[in-house]
């Protein structure tokens, strides 16, 4: 009889430590995500770039209790409910303004050297020949 006993004991410890994971990996973080989707929500103002959960662009040109009214381009403005404001869009601040990347410059010069596509033919002429 004991060792039925213990035998449930462990069945209970194990029913135990699945629900403490199960808070740890999927409740916890869930509720982290909420509070920071609640926080951005109370601190919307009017100028910042916004992307709607439908996937508009714009800038809030009011604010109101549940809704947010979004320019979306000049003259045109929708109404949305608070909620459905899915991010605000930060400027990224290692790029400066006026600064292009260097990888822009690179497919340019091989177009203008013309080289890479008339060797690409010349051997596959070769080949068939």
């Amino acid at each position: 009889m004991i060792a039925a006993s213990s035998g449930g004991a462990g069945f209970f410890l194990i029913i135990i430590v699945a629900f403490l994971l199960l808070w740890l990996i999927v409740v916890r973080p869930q509720r982290k995500r909420q509070s920071q989707q609640q926080q951005m929500l109370r601190d919307l103002r009017v100028g910042d770039e916004v992307l709607t959960a439908g996937g508009i662009y714009g800038t809030i040109s009011r604010l109101e209790e549940d809704e947010v009214t979004v320019e979306i381009a000049p003259q045109v403005e929708v109404r949305v409910a608070r909620r459905a404001i899915a991010g605000v869009l930060r400027e990224p601040e290692e790029q400066q303004e006026g600064e292009e990347p260097e990888e822009a410059d690179e497919p340019e010069e091989a177009d203008e050297a013309g080289e890479s596509e008339p060797a690409r033919d010349a051997s596959a002429d070769e080949s068939r020949g």
